[in-house]
């Protein structure tokens, strides 16, 4: 009795376990400092992620050689499709992640995503099987037609992919966003932590996309697509498991018992634009309103939505109550999209590493000893491998160094970050420019012109230092990416914050393929036109391409600059 009177006895402020502002653990409660979040629960999320890119990139990095083969498509068609695949996945969540930030929860949504994904890895598997019986059917037969997959065998397969492409989707925009919610950025320790989570979240991921390129193409190529496709839904099945296993560990931050904060910010801009419509204020009184709600540097940004707050008579009781603290919000969202925008020349270089770059490695001496040659596409590792290398010299020699001259916690602040990352991809595409430039001149050395088949004399290691330097170009952009567009967002909208950033990369995607559609256009015929892209790459110019990109890069990385001198962190910090 007196132990149980001594255990149940209230104890002091002082012997109470702190607690993270705003977060709950599994069971709805405040979430304590000590028993939950931090690495320990961290580390499964990255471990999840990292076989959860195993299972991604399996299928991503061989799909087209899939399409060409089993699925009899033409190179073009493949490409096209797998372009669309992509860009769907990369845009999705844009809209998955409203889903998951307003009504469903990060935690939810990544096991949501995690079934989907195990049910479209699963059923590419049996379509797999299906066309592997449709292929052997064609070994033993001569009739030429049984060689083409039925149109529903066809239909089921995409049908599959694009379920995967769901899946990922849901996955991306929530688990980086759940994953560095369980740090507490107002703790000192815990802040410093969530920058490095970033940065080892990378590392992760990148050991297991080279695992995927080095072992699953293989496989794909050499054994069979069943077992290729198979693993994949395994380890998506190992990711599901290792993200349920500390489920009683993390830290929750869904808002409870409030209005979707995505209408409530929405409803600001709605609201504005009726005022426009129906309210003439002179510019003054507008601006001396705005300063006696707001401070002076958010009362100067996005003018246009300052006129809202002077009116009496809103319809909006959302916009009325708490205005300032919206209007805030509002402008948080809206100071991205510069940024985002110029961001968008780094999108477009960054996937010319698994096309041209490709198809300039086939055309080049692969070979490594006597009777083995690399694949081409097996160069893209190069990139995996310069991140896993460069992340720990960033985060363990190259941050502290920076912290003594910047007395910043991260060292560099995440716009300068991204901004060294944008510079090193333009240099890297100078330097792919000068290597395809030689390549060139060898070929006409050696007459080779017009044999788009012979092999060009000159070492396919050439291109290692561009894939390099795209490497490195991740190790600042790409991480500084995602920490800015999580951290730079309203709290309550964190996985739209990450949904942004990767949405670069799909519409970089979209652009580069509008950009050499529209090349291919100005430059094809005769008139003694050369054409950029022709199909024999000894006559083509890719060359000039990436002299162009380098151009757009210089341009994307002025403007760049431009509006980051202007840029205000929503943390009071100016760079």
């Amino acid at each position: 009795m007196a132990i149980n009177a001594l255990l149940e006895r209230p104890q002091s402020p002082l012997r109470e376990e702190a607690v993270v502002p705003r977060t709950f653990d599994y069971n709805g409660r405040p979430a304590k400092r000590s028993t939950s979040g931090g690495w320990r629960a961290a580390c499964f999320i990255v471990g999840a992620a990292a076989a959860e890119r195993i299972a991604y990139f399996g299928i991503e990095v061989n799909l087209v050689n899939y399409l060409t083969g089993r699925l009899g498509q033409s190179t073009a068609m493949a490409a096209k499709n797998v372009n669309t695949w992509f860009g769907v996945t990369a845009l999705l969540p844009l809209v998955l992640a409203f889903v998951a930030d307003c009504y469903v929860g990060r935690y939810r949504t990544i096991v949501a995503a995690s079934l989907l994904y195990v049910l479209g890895l699963g059923l590419l598997t049996i379509s797999a099987v299906s066309t592997s019986q449709s292929h052997s059917n064609c070994q033993n037969t001569e009739k030429i037609e049984s060689c083409s997959p039925s149109r529903s065998q066809v239909l089921f397969c995409f049908f599959s992919l694009y379920l995967v492409a769901v899946a990922g989707g849901g996955y991306k925009t929530c688990n980086q966003a759940f994953g560095a919610d369980q740090f507490d950025e107002e703790d000192p320790e815990e802040g410093k932590a969530k920058s490095s989570y970033f940065n080892w979240s990378s590392f992760c991921i990148c050991i297991g996309l080279s695992v995927s390129m080095l072992t699953l193409s293989y496989i794909q190529d050499n054994l069979n697509w069943v077992l290729g496709f198979g693993i994949p839904c395994i380890a998506m099945v190992v990711a599901l498991l290792l993200f349920l296993i500390e489920t009683n560990t993390y830290r929750y931050s869904i808002e409870r018992g409030e209005k979707s904060p995505i209408m409530r910010i929405c409803k600001v801009f709605v609201e504005s634009a009726r005022i426009w419509r129906t309210t003439s204020l002179p510019e003054k009184a507008i601006e001396e309103g705005a300063l006696g709600a707001l401070s002076h540097q958010e009362s100067q940004e996005c003018k246009f939505l300052n006129k809202v707050l002077l009116e009496p008579n809103s319809p909006e009781e959302d916009v009325k109550v708490g205005s300032a603290t919206e209007f805030e919000k509002a402008k948080e969202i809206l100071r991205l999209f510069p940024i985002w925008s110029t961001c968008l020349v780094y999108g477009i270089v960054l996937v010319q590493s698994s096309t041209f770059f490709t198809k300039q490695g086939m055309t080049m001496n692969r070979s490594v000893w006597s009777g083995f040659d690399i694949t081409a596409a097996s160069l893209q590792v190069c990139i995996s491998l310069s991140i896993v290398l460069f992340v720990p010299i960033y985060d363990r020699i190259f941050i502290p160094m920076a912290r003594k001259f910047t007395n910043k916690p991260s060292g560099i602040t995440m716009l300068q970050r991204i901004g060294i990352g944008i510079f090193i991809s333009s240099i890297s595409m100078v330097i792919a420019a000068l290597v395809e430039t030689k390549r060139l001149k060898t070929t006409q050395d050696h007459g080779l012109i017009d044999m788009p088949y012979a092999t060009v004399p000159m070492r396919v290691w050439w291109l290692v230092p561009q894939y390099i330097l795209f490497g490195l170009s991740e190790v600042f952009a790409v991480v500084g990416l995602q920490e800015f567009f999580y951290d730079q967002v309203p709290n309550e909208l964190r996985s739209a914050g990450v949904s942004l950033y990767i949405s670069i990369f799909g519409v970089g995607s979209f652009l580069s393929s509008f950009l050499i559609s529209a090349i291919e256009k100005a430059t094809e015929g005769g008139d003694g036109q050369e054409v950029w892209f022709n199909d024999n790459l000894n006559r083509a110019h890719l060359n000039y391409f990436y002299w162009l990109l380098s151009g757009f890069s210089v341009v994307g990385f002025a403007a760049y600059l431009h509006f980051t001198r202007s840029y205000t962190y929503n943390k009071g910090g100016l760079l």
